[in-house]
């Protein structure tokens, strides 16, 4: 393997077989120069991407630092899971990370307003996340706040074999929150985020939406979804006003069927308020 173009002290292209790939590791350029032949022991990891040439030109506008810590993450997650990430990765959460390490530096910090959901829905990657923020400040001594862990947590989650597309994970993920806000405006509830209602809600609500996209219908009785209307009134009329925002706001009609799930989620969050 020729060295073509040195990136940075970590990372090369080198022209194998006639295809340019990108090898990377721990001192890999020191004292190279184009032609020369890459030391075999120093190389770490090896891309070849169809997005080879963004790649290229991120590793030459941003820190080395920033991509050796971006890759340690993705390799702590690929152990935690025992799985390959989408090789997209390497771009995405590298982007990401080398820009939210520069804004933390210039104290600026981005709230993410799905932080409670993304814990309860996306629990293992949050806790990578969890783990990312502070190999960062171990790392480059800057400090991360828990919603960089959330985010963080959606990188990982949609590049897992079949992990689904980040665009439609967040917008799903913010369909869940409004739906979420709907409810605790109608009651003024106050929600703990570890109340095991509140998490079964969270959940139930993300099946409900996959399922709808798939066009599969949670069947309910006709007899118990008229005695849960009876029965807990209150939290029926709650799950209909809830639905019926989602379908003003987000262009989605939940199904009759869905309602008294979801009120009996509802009556049991009302239920704990109570005590």
């Amino acid at each position: 393997m020729k060295i073509k173009k040195i990136l940075n002290n970590n990372a090369v292209i080198v022209l194998d077989d006639g295809r340019e790939k990108i090898a990377t590791g721990a001192g890999i350029a020191f004292n190279m120069k184009r032609n020369d032949r890459v030391i075999a022991e120093k190389i770490e990891k090896i891309f070849v991407m169809r997005e080879n040439a963004k790649l290229e030109q991120l590793l030459s506008r941003i820190p080395e630092e920033h991509f050796t810590i971006s890759e340690e993450i993705i390799t702590y997650a690929e152990n935690q899971m025992n799985t390959k990430l989408n090789e997209h990765i390497h771009l995405v959460l590298t982007d990401h990370l080398s820009f939210a390490i520069e804004r933390a530096k210039e104290g600026i910090y981005l709230s993410n307003k799905l932080l409670h959901e993304i814990k309860i829905l996306y629990q293992r990657e949050f806790e990578m996340g969890l783990w990312a923020i502070k190999h960062i400040k171990e790392r480059c001594q800057v400090e991360m706040p828990i919603d960089e862990a959330a985010f963080i947590a959606l990188h990982l989650h949609t590049m897992k074999p079949k992990g689904g597309d980040l665009h439609q994970t967040v917008r799903q993920t913010e369909m869940i929150w409004d739906m979420v806000q709907s409810i605790k405006s109608h009651f003024m509830l106050t929600i703990e985020e570890d109340d095991i209602s509140y998490q079964r809600l969270i959940r139930h609500l993300r099946f409900t939406l996959t399922r709808l996209s798939h066009y599969e219908l949670h069947r309910m009785d006709e007899e118990m979804s008229v005695m849960i209307q009876r029965k807990f009134p209150l939290a029926y009329r709650c799950a209909r006003e809830m639905a019926k925002n989602l379908e003003r706001q987000h262009g989605i009609e939940l199904p009759e069927q869905e309602l008294g799930y979801i009120a009996l989620h509802i009556e049991r969050l009302r239920k704990n308020e109570r005590l």
